[in-house]
């Protein structure tokens, strides 16, 4: 695509920021006064049947700023960073093609990142190749496997620790459908985001604010039927707490509680801890993050000064 075309396309916007610093109220902002489109870039959003613990935006608010890529997935699957930036791209074309500006707004920084810089073009999961690996390792242990990837990808291999049977697996299952070691693989990179880019970043000044955001959001999860939701997810039977959908944060905590591993008071002590390391994870990502405009949670001036830097595009 000429350089003349892409300057006719109408800007992305990109709304990151820590979790509970006011992403979601900005954007819907933005969507009243902007004709955009809000595509959600959050790894637990795609849950169906997980609303109140991953601060999903309520129906009514759904109706009234609708959001993409939300309630993509059952809790019993996956869904990689190549997923989002394929289902990302084609929702973003969608949106400039009417003339409308797509607002990208969420946490999940590898996300972002995977989809402005593009992605490795590594292959899905194998269900069948991860069982002959697993069943392997049983077999003749880990360090076995680790030597066995030492012996075709040995940049790998030094990364990864033989005591790390998940990162292994993926070293040896990429190999093992491709042929190409995963060094080489993540050396190409995919289809990325053209165009203009604006960069956002919303957090508090002082991070204790951020902290006491939190911990109120959790204890309104907790005032809002969290605990029911997650009865219900328990009570089907077919998912366990190392699913990636249970290990988002405040459910591991909710569903470890309902095992009885501890109390109640344990529990949200647990859920708002998990959620504020959640928050300092992501700052860590935001603060080596090119390109970037710092806006301040509630301040007056955030809708101004994106609404400017859209206009001088």
């Amino acid at each position: 695509m000429s350089t003349s075309s892409l300057a006719k396309q109408p800007p992305v916007i990109c709304l990151m920021g820590p979790t509970a610093s006011g992403k979601t109220a900005l954007a819907m902002a933005l969507h009243k006064a902007l004709p955009c489109d809000i595509i959600s870039v959050d790894s637990a959003l795609i849950y169906r049947d997980m609303d109140i613990g991953t601060a999903k935006p309520t129906i009514d608010e759904l109706a009234k700023y609708p959001h993409r890529l939300i309630n993509l997935r059952d809790a019993t699957q996956s869904y990689s960073a190549a997923e989002f930036c394929q289902d990302a791209l084609v929702e973003i074309a969608k949106i400039r093609a009417n003339n409308r500006i797509p607002l990208l707004v969420g946490g999940t920084m590898m996300y972002f990142k995977s989809l402005i810089e593009g992605i490795s073009p590594l292959p899905a999961a194998n269900s069948d190749i991860r069982k002959k690996i697993e069943a392997e390792a049983a077999e003749q242990s880990w360090e076995v496997m680790h030597e066995q990837l030492t012996k075709v990808d040995p940049v790998s291999a030094q990364r990864i620790h033989p005591n790390d049977p998940q990162r292994l697996t993926r070293a040896l299952e990429v190999f093992r459908l491709t042929g190409n070691t995963l060094t080489q693989l993540t050396q190409i990179k995919g289809d990325k985001l053209d165009g203009d880019i604006l960069q956002f970043a919303i957090t508090p000044k002082e991070r204790s604010t951020l902290h006491e955001r939190i911990e109120f959001r959790y204890q309104q999860m907790i005032a809002q039927g969290f605990e029911k939701e997650v009865i219900k997810l328990k009570e089907r039977g077919d998912l366990h707490e190392n699913l990636p959908s249970i290990r988002c944060v405040g459910y591991r905590q909710m569903w470890q509680y309902l095992d009885g591993k501890y109390d109640h008071k344990e529990m949200v002590f647990r859920g708002v801890c998990a959620t504020r390391q959640l928050a300092k994870r992501q700052l860590t990502w935001l603060r080596n993050w090119p390109d970037l405009h710092w806006l301040t949670t509630d301040d007056e001036m955030n809708l101004s000064q994106v609404l400017a830097a859209v206009g001088k595009c």
